[in-house]
């Protein structure tokens, strides 16, 4: 990235300060948050997105939460936290990274039984700290291993934003993309643009031209005509909950390429940290699907595009089986079919 580049979260002293992804790319604007209600906000309202960026940013939002629980008495403290803790889990319910983070930092009151107030404030910070700065190192070693998979002379196609604004630095998906340019600058990118939102058509033309690496926006409706006429060699998408056994949730849309790449015979995978799979959770169906305001399928920047009065579905996410996903990049390495296996193995590593 050029010297120029913002961080999408970070701390100012005791502040968060997060790049309000809303208005990018026209504006960079950032959000000082001095209590976790606004690092909330933040998260609901889409300020902040992706994955691994929500994991982070719940994560900084205990840390200022704890320095503003107004009370000297362990006890009394933990009640408190662990209620901000489920307040926090619930800013956006299908990805996995949020209420993974969420209870690595609460289980540091289960792990100081018998520290005070302060022990306690400054040892969540510290693991605030550690989610930050492991989510940088993990996106670094995804896309290390993910460029092994990417041929060479490339014509990747993305979806959505997987990037350095939905991590904490760097990304997942185009993780994997930089690492491929890299060693082979001959690559080359097609972004979707991701509607409703249009994360890829804002973020990710933003993110890969700023890098310096090419980069074509696309219509979503025009993926099949580019299989059709073999453009497209591999696809790379991030992920924003992994079953066990490998069924995935990532933006609406996400499914419809899977279907068009596995007939069109082209390989298909995702990156994603380790935090992003959910062992808990079986198989997709049981994923919760995020439901957004229509407003934001009827609405474009507040301006109606569709008549008065009419109804619109705009679920965030959508399910992609595993059977239809060749491959998910963690920084541990390529998991293989079969998932189950591979997933519990690499869990443990």
């Amino acid at each position: 990235m050029p010297e120029k580049w913002l961080p999408p979260i970070y701390w100012d002293g005791d502040a968060v300060m997060i790049l309000d992804q809303r208005v990018l790319p026209h504006r960079e604007r950032t959000l000082r948050c001095t209590n976790p209600n606004q690092v909330i906000s933040a998260i609901s309202t889409m300020a902040i997105r992706g994955a691994p960026a929500i994991g982070v940013a719940g994560a900084m939002a205990l840390a200022l939460g704890a320095r503003n629980l107004s009370t000297s008495d362990p006890k009394t403290f933990k009640r408190k936290f662990s209620a901000l803790c489920e307040k926090v889990k619930r800013a956006r319910p299908t990805g996995r990274n949020l209420s993974w983070a969420v209870e690595r930092v609460c289980a540091v009151l289960g792990e100081n039984p018998n520290a005070t107030v302060a022990e306690l404030e400054a040892n969540i910070r510290g693991m605030a700290d550690t989610i930050l700065n492991k989510d940088i190192v993990d996106n670094q070693a995804i896309g290390s291993y993910g460029r092994k998979i990417i041929p060479r002379g490339a014509r990747i196609l993305t979806y959505c934003n997987a990037g350095a604004l939905a991590t904490a630095d760097y990304g997942t998906a185009l993780g994997v993309i930089r690492a491929a340019y890299d060693v082979d600058p001959s690559i080359q990118v097609y972004s979707c643009e991701t509607r409703p939102f249009l994360q890829g058509c804002r973020l990710t033309v933003y993110e890969l031209m700023r890098a310096g690496i090419p980069v074509t926006l696309i219509t979503d409706n025009s993926v099949g005509s580019l299989m059709c006429q073999k453009k497209v060699d591999v696809v790379v998408v991030g992920a924003d909950r992994i079953a066990a056994n490998g069924d995935t949730a990532n933006k609406i849309g996400t499914y419809m390429i899977a279907v068009l790449a596995h007939h069109h015979k082209i390989p298909f995978y995702i990156a994603a940290p380790r935090s992003t799979i959910d062992p808990t959770i079986s198989d997709g169906e049981a994923i919760p699907i995020e439901q957004r305001d229509p407003r934001e399928v009827t609405h474009f920047h507040g301006r109606p595009v569709a008549p008065g009065g009419a109804q619109a579905l705009n679920p965030a996410f959508d399910v992609t089986p595993h059977s239809l996903i060749t491959g998910i990049i963690t920084e541990k390495g390529l998991v293989n079919k079969p998932y189950s296996k591979a997933i519990r193995k690499v869990l443990e590593d």
